[in-house]
């Protein structure tokens, strides 16, 4: 219980800390509204010319455009969050500090992204998506247990996002600049989870492909799931598919934060 506390502390922290970053959050909204209105414009341009491009009407394609704004700081689709404060403390030597902490390494970032990816869905998420139903006329569900069932999706999303950006953010152990892997993750992740279309127009292998890996999680998996393209049964599939992505990216950063933590002993810390 001790343990859990303090988590639950950590990430409350994170929510305080991005709240009290009032301008840049509005900033935040208008600029995610502005971006939703080019992409639902250039969406509506698209499906007026293939009405049924990706197995969506243009309703759910709308709906998929506000999703992926409401989604977008909260999951740090386009990057952000822990992971370039993380590498600075790798290069500084300050993550000697929070090894000593009696607190997971892993677990400890995990709690301050949650904070702040808390605070990002309903400081950045809410409006966008609220802008969006009152322009346009999106596939919105009804049922409080759709919605209630949504957001666990984009829980989920959220927490495969971070297993994925840890991974990158580790690397600061072994690199002694991690520009270029953190541009080459927000190019992953902007194409791959779907945020720049979904996921389900590209054919053929390419597409199986696509959706497999673990960015579908992200976004594409939260949106269809709020679309309701998993009818009955096959929703707790694709709540599966995140949770079985989340459990391998955990054990893939639990081994390679092993092996850095050994590094950083041989070194002498």
């Amino acid at each position: 219980m001790r343990g859990l506390r303090l988590y639950f502390a950590v990430a409350a922290s994170g929510f305080r800390r991005y709240a009290t970053y009032r301008t840049a959050t509005a900033a935040g909204v208008f600029t995610n509204t502005a971006f939703g209105f080019i992409l639902a414009y250039t969406f509506i341009a698209l499906w007026s010319e293939r009405p049924h491009l990706g197995g969506y009407d243009q309703s759910q394609a709308l709906t998929f455009v506000w999703t992926g704004q409401a989604l977008l700081a909260a999951a740090a689709l386009i990057g952000g969050g822990f992971q370039e404060e993380l590498q600075d403390r790798i290069r500084s030597g300050d993550v000697a500090v929070d090894l000593y902490r009696p607190a997971d390494l892993q677990l400890w970032w995990l709690a301050a992204d949650l904070g702040r990816a808390a605070f990002h869905l309903l400081g950045r998420g809410v409006v966008p998506m609220a802008v969006g139903a009152l322009v346009f006329d999106l596939a919105l569900p009804s049922s409080p247990w759709h919605w209630a069932l949504f957001l666990l999706s984009a829980a989920l999303g959220i927490v495969t996002g971070f297993g994925l950006r840890y991974l990158f953010a580790l690397s600061a152990f072994w690199l002694l600049d991690g520009t270029g892997l953190n541009m080459l993750s927000t190019l992953l992740s902007m194409f791959f989870s779907g945020m720049l279309l979904p996921l389900t127009v590209f054919p053929g292998a390419f597409g199986e492909v696509v959706r497999q890996l673990p960015w579908a999680a992200t976004l594409q998996v939260p949106a269809d799931v709020l679309l309701g393209e998993y009818p009955g049964w096959a929703v707790l599939e694709a709540l599966a598919f995140q949770a079985v992505w989340i459990v391998a990216l955990f054990a893939a950063g639990r081994a390679l934060q092993a092996l850095a933590t050994r590094k950083v002993v041989v070194q002498g810390g």
